[in-house]
């Protein structure tokens, strides 16, 4: 599903809102996690997950096209961790109709 899907899907299932408005509204939603996030805080959406920052020490890494090896910073990078309620509906899901697999 892509934004564009997901605001459609709102504006669909709430009549009283309109395209734009909906837009709005996951615009907004998603730019309280990109701040929750940047200030170091964790965000949890009860029944979906949870998004914190996971702490990445600076390493060596390798071109894959040169073979050079290259210094990587450390950085922090989001993650996410699906909550139990959605593990337990993508599990039952995926039982009643397998998911084709990737190539």
């Amino acid at each position: 599903m892509t934004r564009a899907d997901l605001i459609a899907t709102i504006a669909s299932r709430f009549p009283a809102l309109t395209v734009k408005d909906a837009d709005i509204a996951v615009k907004e939603i998603l730019d309280a996690i990109g701040r929750s996030l940047a200030q170091g805080d964790r965000v949890e959406i009860r029944g979906f997950g949870g998004f914190r920052l996971n702490y990445r020490p600076a390493r060596t890494g390798r071109n894959p096209r040169t073979g050079v090896t290259v210094p990587l910073p450390a950085k922090y990078a989001p993650h996410f961790t699906a909550g139990k309620q959605l593990r337990e509906r993508v599990e039952v899901s995926v039982r009643n109709t397998p998911l084709q697999q990737a190539a």
